[in-house]
This record gives structure tokens, sequence and C-alpha cells, in this order.
């Protein structure tokens, strides 16, 4: 988005001036980026002719959202285009798109296109993990019975007579990131607990309907923003503790097919 703001022609080159590890994100940075590299690596001082500095991360609006109300729904760059409006943003909508296209996937695909196969529902999985390498503290499940939950979509998934509905086991961690990102476009409905598999939704083709299951410790609005600034529609489960009713969410997620036809 910064590159895009400041109107650079070509795709820049991306330095890192944290000390984070190696993770299968780098696939995506190098295909995005005209090049990546780590500031910790540099061996000498550094000049560079032209540079960019983004916000860093509590600076951005995520962080700012939850703390104040910011007016803006995201449209396609077309639709701003045809129609501009100071509160609304294509910039996620075109993030999405470079993602796409960075790993040879058309940027026009729409929702139609999906249906004709059935209706892919992607559960994506969320794995408890130390984000930071030098993190202290106890890690705690945003969804305890993730399984559980997951096993009685399935059920209801293989019951599911009106239309097919494919229940889709989103084990993001253990993809190749291009394969993420074809389980993501593929998807009608993307459903999860809060984490970071969500962010995946800047690459969600149009229509695509996001479902959070949110566990009372973690009511931050950083997925309900994405989908804002996206333009999708999303919904949320809002639980008492970490624990879901599993027919509460598919009591939810019927509402949803209902909405798609299904």
């Amino acid at each position: 988005m910064s590159s895009r703001v400041t109107g650079l022609p070509n795709r820049p080159h991306l330095v890192f001036v944290d000390g984070h590890c190696k993770t299968q994100l780098e696939e995506t940075w190098k295909a995005l980026f005209s090049s990546l590299r780590f500031a910790k690596n540099f061996t000498g001082p550094v000049c560079f002719r032209h540079a960019i500095f983004s916000p860093l991360g509590y600076e951005t609006p995520f962080f700012r959202g939850l703390s104040e109300e910011i007016n803006c729904r995201g449209v396609s760059a077309h639709d701003l285009q045809q129609n501009p409006d100071i509160h609304k943003t294509a910039r996620v909508s075109e993030f999405g798109e470079m993602i796409r296209a960075a790993f040879g996937f058309p940027v026009n695909r729409h929702h139609a296109d999906k249906a004709a196969s059935g209706h892919n529902v992607l559960f994506v999985r969320r794995e408890d993990y130390l984000a930071h390498p030098r993190h202290e503290g106890k890690v705690e499940s945003r969804l305890t019975n993730e399984q559980h939950v997951f096993d009685s979509l399935q059920s209801w998934a293989s019951d599911h007579l009106k239309c097919k509905v494919n229940l889709i086991n989103g084990l993001l961690a253990h993809m190749p990131m291009k394969e993420q990102i074809r389980a993501i476009q593929d998807a009608s409905v993307v459903i999860g607990a809060h984490g970071a598999g969500l962010t995946h939704m800047v690459s969600a083709t149009p229509n695509t309907v996001i479902l959070e299951i949110i566990g009372c410790e973690f009511e931050r609005p950083h997925f309900q923003l994405i989908a804002q600034w996206k333009g999708l529609e999303y919904h949320a489960i809002y639980l008492d503790g970490s624990y879901a009713n599993p027919q509460a969410v598919i009591l939810r997620l019927n509402k949803i097919m209902k909405s798609l036809g299904c």
C-alpha cells in the first residue's frame, strides 16, 4: 500500500528491519517484491537512494481501530475510479490482486465461478504457537474444541441436501503459500477462530463471506476491519470463553448458506 500511495512505477525492493525468523511468508514477499533483504544481514553501512518507511505495527489502522472508528469501506479499484468517494478504499482489494497475480491466479475471478462445483466452506485451523522468539508467558487456545466443531461441520456438510457443500480442512501452516491462496480464492465462506490465518481474506474473491469465532480473550477488530476495507460480508460469533457450541456455529452457517442461495 505504501508503494501505491507514493506512486512507485515498479515493484520496490523490500528490506526488513526487524529480527524475525524465516517463515513460509518469505515465499510471498519474494513473489511480490523485486528483492528481499534483512537489515540484520548488512555487513556495513548502506545508503539508499530512495526509501519508504511503512508504518510500524502499532501505528497501523488495525490498531487504531481498537480505540477509534475508521469510516472507510472497501470497493474495487474500478468502482472507485467510476465513483470517487473519500470514505471508500481499493487498497486492500489491490493488495489481494497483487498476491493472486504474483502466484499465477486470475485477478478477475468472481463468485459465480465457484458455485458450479458446489460451495467450498474453508475452515481455517488454528494452531497454538509462539509468535515471537522472545515471547514470554502462557500460550492460550483460541478455540479449545476446534476439532469437535470441525467434525460437526463435516457431518452437516455431508447431510446438506439443497446444494453441494465442500468443507475444506484449512491446515494452512502445513501448505505451500500458493495452495493457501488457492484455498482462499476457491472458498465461498471462510470460517475460523480469531488468528493470523484469517488475514488471507485479502486474497478472497468478491462476495466471499467471513465468519469469525472470537473467544472472550481475543475481542479485537483486526479481521472485521480487513473485511470492511476489502468490502466483504462479515459475521462474528462471540464466545463467553474459548468453547464454541457446534450447533450455534452450524445455525449461523446455515443462514449464510441460505443467503448464497444454498
